[in-house]
Formats: C-alpha cells, sequence, structure tokens
C-alpha cells in the first residue's frame, strides 16, 4: 500500500512537488520495496525449511568475514546505532552454507535493531567453546517476557511491543532452521539489565573436512 500509494502520488503530482519532496517520497518507496523483498524471501524460505529442500552448500568460513558481511547487507538499516564486535582472532573456521548463515545473522540484527531504542548498541561477539563457536547478538531492547521464551523461535511469534514494530514472526524462526540445518543450535534469554541474547551455537570445523561439502537440510 506505501509503495503504491507514493508512486500514485508521484505519477499524478510530480510536476508539482519540490525535488525534496520526490527525493523522500522516492526513498520511501524504495525503503518499502526493500522490505517486501525480505519478506518474500522470508516467505520461501520458512517454505524450503519446513518442506525439507533447503539446500546447503558448505564451505570453511571465517567468523570475522560472516559478521563482516552480514553487517553490510544490513547497510542502511543499521542507521548511526553502535555496532560493537568482540570477535577474537585465532577463532576455528565454521563449515557452513556462507550465503545461509549470513542471511541468519541479518535476521536476527534485523529483530535487534526493530526491538532496541534507536540510540542503543548492538552486540556481537564469538568465542570457542569445547570444539563449538558461540555467536552471540545482544541488544538493550525490552526482551522477551520470560513465559514467552520459549515460543520466540515459533513461526509468527512476535514480542507485543514496542506496538509500531513491523515484521511478520519469521526472521528467528527461519534462522532456527538455518542453524539446524548446520547441525548447530540456537538459544535465546533475556540481558541482565535489560535486552535479549540470541546465541548460535556451530560446531568448528576440523582440519580433516574439506574446503566443500555439499549437502542436504
Amino acid at each position: 500500500v506505501s509503495i503504491i500509494g507514493t508512486l500514485s502520488i508521484l505519477q499524478e503530482e510530480g510536476m508539482n512537488l519540490s525535488d525534496s519532496a520526490k527525493t523522500n517520497m522516492i526513498q520511501l518507496a524504495r525503503a518499502e520495496a526493500e522490505r517486501l523483498n525480505r519478506l518474500i524471501t522470508n516467505l520461501l524460505d520458512e517454505s524450503r525449511v519446513e518442506s525439507g529442500a533447503l539446500r546447503i552448500s558448505k564451505q570453511r568460513s571465517d567468523v570475522q568475514d560472516l559478521v563482516g558481511a552480514a553487517l553490510e547487507q544490513m547497510g542502511s538499516r543499521v542507521g548511526n546505532r553502535a555496532i560493537k564486535t568482540d570477535i577474537p582472532a585465532g577463532l576455528p573456521f565454521l563449515l557452513i552454507d556462507f550465503g545461509l548463515m549470513v542471511q541468519t545473522l541479518v535476521n536476527i540484527l534485523d529483530n535487534a535493531i526493530k526491538y532496541s531504542p534507536a540510540d542503543s548498541p548492538i552486540d556481537i561477539t564469538a568465542k570457542e567453546v569445547a570444539g563449538e563457536v558461540h555467536i552471540e547478538i545482544a541488544d538493550l531492547g525490552v526482551g522477551v517476557p520470560p513465559e514467552d521464551l520459549a515460543r520466540i523461535f515459533d513461526k509468527f511469534y512476535r514480542v507485543q511491543r514496542p506496538d509500531n514494530v513491523k515484521g511478520t514472526g519469521l526472521g528467528l524462526s527461519i534462522s532456527k532452521g538455518m542453524v539446524e540445518a548446520h547441525q548447530g543450535r540456537i538459544t535465546a534469554a533475556n540481558r541482565p539489565g535489560g535486552g535479549t541474547i540470541i546465541k548460535i551455537i556451530l560446531p568448528a570445523a576440523t582440519d580433516e573436512q574439506g574446503s566443500a561439502e555439499p549437502a542436504h537440510a
């Protein structure tokens, strides 16, 4: 509706609008188009996860590269928000489908941005624990009601506040499916002092594992 309405105004009244008004309307239409594209992608991915048709092509990947690619893909959605990363050098490689795991991090980051104040930082940390790599994304937002923590990865589940947050409740559900397709785990917890911590746990690649390992979910 936003896209159609904006384009209709530009079509009907474009000659009478100032350049700044046109620019603002074009930016609005583009932002809504990008949101619609993400929605369709999530719906398609949810369908593939549920049907077992999600194709995975694994490669040895560096955690720093993974996080960097996710932040780059977030683009303007980050705004002026501070993103703090603590990813030590020397972490083991992961054997993952790089594109799918980037999308998983984007979904989690997008969720953190939606449910936390615009001036609050988001922390991304990673560490090795007993042959696994733990990646945490922590925000300072509204958190999740304790009784609902077990439901946060359910399809269509959404935290009910704040009321103006747009979304479908599919991002974390898809993330769970993608992580589990990599023989990993994903958890949620409330952050001490406020906010949410989403933790992705993936097996570290071993020296014996090759550079590519195609697989199916």
